[in-house]
């Protein structure tokens, strides 16, 4: 596509990134978050918390996103409904909303999850690589999703937090699409046959997502995508892959890029190597992760390989604003 043409379709584009991370810690400066709007994208889901992050800590870290992106309204807006994400996208602003990774911070009380959603969380899976009292980890012996598992994914439902099932197991992650009411993604997780890795997810698990009309968000993290290298050709197999099973309505991107690899997100007394092990290859270090600078160079690659530019439209952001049209409208009323 003649360079000018690619300009205006990217520009007009509503670019969603499923998942990245900046460090936990109180009063955290959000301005890296420029990156992702200095390269053209509309919204970008935030990490606050981990199963090993206690209460408190995600709170306070909580506390201090919404305050900093308060007093950067010019430039960031923490979207709560789509149309957040629309008028952030009009005024040149990057949309900003939080999720969660794991379920120990609600310790076991359902209602924390409206508290959750009130303050801005508006994605969330149940386990965090390991086993809770909620749900399986995918570097664990998943037992499937417990009574309260059940209970904690209806109340998602009910509340309107995209469901995620990035860091699950196999049994509880098709147990949640199972169940779910609403579409259900993987925010940020690749192709279990083309790099065998536990994070990664199977072909029945990319046929049970598209079966909820949900999405699979392509993670830039070079171990997933294999070989630890994170070329555009070797993150689009991935897409490629998915399109080619259950069509281009249910692949999208997570890039997961982590904005500060040397911020040591252990709280004291957790072991690293329990949650992410060295025999899986993680380098928290040191692992190659693909930028948000490379979302416009994706753009043009999937044109470049035959996709339709409404096909690109979807990949780059329209499907995850279609589960977020499904979902956050849910807005605390019965399923």
């Amino acid at each position: 596509m003649p360079g000018d043409s690619f300009a205006r379709l990217y520009a007009d584009l509503i670019v969603w990134d499923a998942h990245a991370c900046l460090p936990l810690v109180p009063g955290q400066d959000m301005s890296a978050l420029e990156r992702h709007r200095a390269a053209g994208a509309s919204f970008v889901h935030v990490n606050v918390g981990m199963d090993y992050n206690p209460l408190p800590q995600i709170m306070r870290v909580i506390a201090g996103y919404r305050r900093w992106l308060e007093e950067h309204a010019d430039r960031f807006l923490l979207a709560e409904t789509v149309e957040d994400v629309r008028r952030a996208k009009r005024d040149g602003r990057l949309a900003v909303a939080f999720d969660l990774e794991g379920s120990m911070m609600l310790q076991g009380d359902l209602d924390m999850l409206d508290l959750f959603h009130d303050v801005g969380v508006r994605q969330m899976h149940l386990a965090y690589n390991r086993n809770n009292a909620v749900a399986g980890g995918c570097h664990d012996r998943d037992g499937g999703l417990s009574p309260l598992g059940r209970g904690v994914v209806r109340r998602i439902n009910e509340l309107g937090i995209i469901m995620d099932c990035s860091h699950m197991g196999l049994r509880s992650s098709l147990e949640v699409m199972e169940i779910s009411t609403r579409p259900v993604v993987f925010s940020h997780s690749n192709v279990k046959a083309l790099r065998d890795h536990p994070r990664n997810i199977t072909d029945e698990q990319i046929e049970a997502c598209a079966g909820s009309d949900g999405v699979v968000g392509i993670c830039g993290i070079g171990p997933f995508l294999g070989d630890d290298e994170i070329s555009t050709e070797r993150l689009l197999r991935h897409v490629d892959y998915v399109a080619e099973r259950v069509g281009p309505r249910h692949v999208g991107l997570g890039l997961d890029y982590v904005f500060d690899q040397t911020h040591d997100e252990m709280p004291a007394g957790q072991a690293q190597d329990y949650w992410y092990p060295e025999t899986q290859g993680y380098d928290l270090q040191g692992m190659q992760i693909k930028p948000p600078e490379h979302l416009p160079e994706i753009a043009g690659a999937l044109l470049d390989r035959g996709y339709e530019p409404e096909e690109v439209r979807a990949v780059m952001g329209g499907n995850f604003l279609r589960v977020a049209e499904a979902t956050w409208s849910a807005a605390k009323g019965p399923v």
